[in-house]
């Protein structure tokens, strides 16, 4: 009986340098959700299976990749953050209106024009933590690409879904399901499901015109939740995309019952009836009973059979790290999640990488 493949987990150490201590939440100080323990409980959990999970060390990404997919303002902004004090942090605070003034990246004072939200910080370290992250989701989508592997999982933090090309904010700096989604869709159609308990309001704007690209978002009522201005039902696509955004807001205290019957009869549905070449899911586990953030109610079975739903669509599949918030059980979840994938044999033989 031959054994299950390996699957490739994406990650580089100096991801772990970004270390925001606090963010502004409704004029409160409180402690920043979105620390180095999220990734160490998923290292731990992984690094249990080593026959099932490698660690891979991403390439260092182009600069010129990111600037293709990313406004180079952005960029130039990040870089510039490198030259605050080791022990600086710098909170947006000021939020011009975009369309009556002109910024400057290399005045980290006008950095409230790129940002969107008091939560999202950037310190010396910001640029290199985001770049890795960013080059998690591109090697992960060379794989899928090149057909070396069926399921890859990239270790991405920060996190990226809510980054859009000219703005970041929501903890994200660079979108890596978009980065990922840019390239594998000049070869095929790529559908992106997004499972955080937010909105990937990124993700969307990334996308939002484009038919070759199929949006999925399940997530908290934006009448209630972070980012409050996208992802309801009605923004379904403009221009040639109209009709390939899907939004799925949900009631808080949702539990598997009612978000697996989305699943299966609205999100798949609609995820097969595209046809995808390529499925790339943003996957959040804030939606976890106890995370701190969200306010769904699934459990660590809960995305074991999530995963089991998603990998029997038997597509290639980018799995892209994005929230989850509750440091304890996200490991578990995390590995849950992905061990109810079942990649099947194509051809008799499994794909080993």
């Amino acid at each position: 009986m031959s054994r299950k493949p390996h699957i490739p987990v994406f990650f580089h150490k100096d991801q772990l340098e970004h270390k925001p201590l606090f963010e502004w939440s409704f004029g409160e100080k409180i402690d920043h959700p979105e620390t180095t323990r999220r990734v160490e409980s998923i290292v731990a959990a992984l690094s249990t299976d080593p026959e099932r999970y490698r660690f891979v060390t991403p390439k260092q990404i182009p600069l010129g990749d990111l600037k293709r997919v990313h406004n180079p303002d952005l960029v130039e902004l990040y870089k510039n953050a490198m030259k605050l004090p080791p022990d600086k942090t710098f909170y947006p605070s000021i939020f011009p209106q975009r369309t009556k003034t002109k910024p400057n990246p290399k005045i980290i004072q006008h950095a409230g024009y790129y940002c969107f939200d008091s939560g999202t910080p950037l310190t010396a370290t910001t640029w290199s933590a985001a770049a890795w992250s960013a080059a998690c989701a591109v090697e992960a989508a060379k794989l899928i690409e090149k057909g070396a592997s069926r399921l890859t999982y990239s270790l991405c933090r920060p996190p990226g879904h809510h980054a859009s090309e000219r703005l970041f904010g929501g903890y994200c700096y660079f979108n890596n399901a978009a980065l990922a989604a840019k390239r594998l869709r000049k070869s095929g159609r790529v559908a992106i499901l997004d499972i955080d308990f937010h909105h990937g309001n990124g993700t969307q704007d990334f996308f939002y015109d484009d038919r070759k690209v199929l949006f999925i978002s399940i997530h908290g009522d934006p009448r209630e939740y972070y980012p409050f201005f996208t992802g309801f039902s009605a923004e379904k696509g403009f221009g040639d995309g109209y009709g390939y955004n899907m939004n799925i807001p949900l009631a808080t205290g949702t539990e598997w019952g009612e978000y697996r019957k989305v699943l299966e009869e609205t999100a798949i549905p609609r995820l097969l009836k595209f046809k995808p070449s390529v499925l790339i899911v943003s996957a959040g586990f804030d939606t976890y009973l106890s995370d701190p953030v969200g306010t769904f109610s699934l459990t660590t079975e809960d995305y074991r059979a999530m995963g089991g739903l998603i990998g029997a669509l038997d597509l290639p599949t980018m799995v892209v790290q994005e929230g989850g918030y509750e440091e304890t059980s996200l490991g578990s979840n995390v590995k849950a999640f992905l061990d109810g994938f079942t990649p099947r044999p194509r051809g008799g033989r499994t794909h080993e990488n």
